[in-house]
């Protein structure tokens, strides 16, 4: 690293609004969210901890920064509970964009409740936040809150409309299987992969009858592209069966055709799981914008990687689920600063561990915690 402090999280960090009182202010701005990240990369959960860190590490800190005295906890609450979070959010996707440059493969789309952000006392339900993940290149590449009042159905077009998605197959659970959002997806030159289930009535029954009537008929003289996997391990059996055809081959069996844009492909997936004489099977369908069995039953298995890679190990690792930050904002840009780490932690490659044994050797090792933040300047 370099020991000028107009680093690349300056470049992008330093235009951010300042919420506080001018004439009032101690600590610069970028001084709070650089020792924030370093905080949080090496264990800190809470202010406290942050504040802590800071004073541990002034001495390092001071290689950086211009330091004078390290901001309170109370300091960094303030801060983080009072800072725009969209204009927060959008100096994140700024350092994402520039750190790095190419955005390619399946870009899976969730949602993710923190459950510590409820405070019953006021009546305040927990936030809930929806994130991109690439994953490709192993990055969260966004989030945005989701109303008090509302879902995720109004959350991820916000999130679509800020994200580079030319090329791309974005996948979504059944919430955002929507007509509006498979438009937006197309408008801005990607691919998607929408999972169909209830909440679409009529396209989800006619899609569910005519693969019962294919299936009766063994897909006899109907064009359709099929695609199997097998998997075993840990003393399981997996069997993995995806067809797909063309619905505007069978325009008078589906009321709703005309109101999906792109629309290539409704496709059934089979999922089969055999351990030991249990056997358990569960059938999906998809909206597709795309052809190919292989690819949409590829993505699918992909589009869980966001569960399992980014809000489980938030909640294992970071201790989400279980924080308490929620005074104004500061539960939603803590998420961010959580996103950058993680994102620099899943891109340092040398060490063969998790992230949360990384964040320790982070905290103990001062080679490897600049070797980390390397990845501020480049991601890809």
């Amino acid at each position: 690293m370099t020991t000028s402090p107009l680093t690349t999280l300056d470049k992008h960090f330093s235009t951010l609004r300042d919420p506080r009182q001018f004439g009032k202010i101690q600590h610069p701005l970028i001084n709070i969210i650089f020792i924030t990240i370093c905080a949080v990369l090496c264990g800190a959960d809470d202010w406290e901890a942050v504040e802590q860190f800071g004073h541990d590490q002034k001495e390092w800190l001071s290689h950086y920064l211009k330091l004078e005295e390290i901001p309170s906890h109370d300091t960094f609450g303030r801060f983080y509970a009072t800072i725009n979070p969209v204009s927060f959010r959008n100096c994140f996707l700024s350092w994402i964009q520039e750190v790095c440059k190419t955005l390619e493969g399946i870009v899976a789309i969730d949602g993710k409740t923190h459950r510590g952000t409820h405070d019953k006392r006021l009546n305040r339900g927990a936030i809930h936040l929806v994130s991109a993940w690439g994953a490709a290149n192993g990055l969260v590449l966004g989030q945005v809150k989701v109303g008090d009042k509302s879902n995720e159905i109004t959350a991820i077009p916000q999130l679509i409309a800020v994200l580079d998605l030319q090329g791309c197959l974005v996948t979504i659970d059944a919430m955002g299987c929507q007509t509006e959002i498979a438009a937006q997806i197309i408008e801005k030159n990607g691919d998607y992969v929408l999972s169909l289930k209830g909440n679409q009535g009529q396209m989800h029954e006619d899609t569910k009858e005519m693969f019962a009537h294919f299936e009766k008929i063994n897909f006899a003289d109907v064009a359709h592209d099929y695609h199997k996997t097998i998997n075993k391990g840990h003393g399981r059996l997996e069997i993995r069966e995806c067809w797909s055809f063309n619905p505007s081959d069978h325009a008078a069996y589906f009321r709703t055709l005309s109101r999906w844009k792109g629309l290539q492909t409704v496709a059934m997936i089979r999922s089969q799981r055999i351990i030991g004489e249990k056997v358990t099977t569960e059938t999906r369908f998809t909206l597709n914008s795309i052809c190919e069995a292989q690819l949409i039953l590829q993505s699918t298995r992909v589009h869980w990687g966001i569960e399992n890679k980014v809000h489980w190990v938030l909640d294992v690792a970071f201790r989400e689920d279980l924080s308490r930050v929620r005074q104004g904002y500061a539960a939603e840009n803590l998420g961010v600063i959580r996103h950058i780490v993680l994102n620099l932690l899943r891109q340092e490659k040398t060490a063969k561990r998790g992230i949360k044994n990384k964040r320790l050797s982070c905290a103990l090792n001062l080679a490897y915690r600049e070797k980390v933040l390397a990845g501020l300047f480049s991601l890809c």
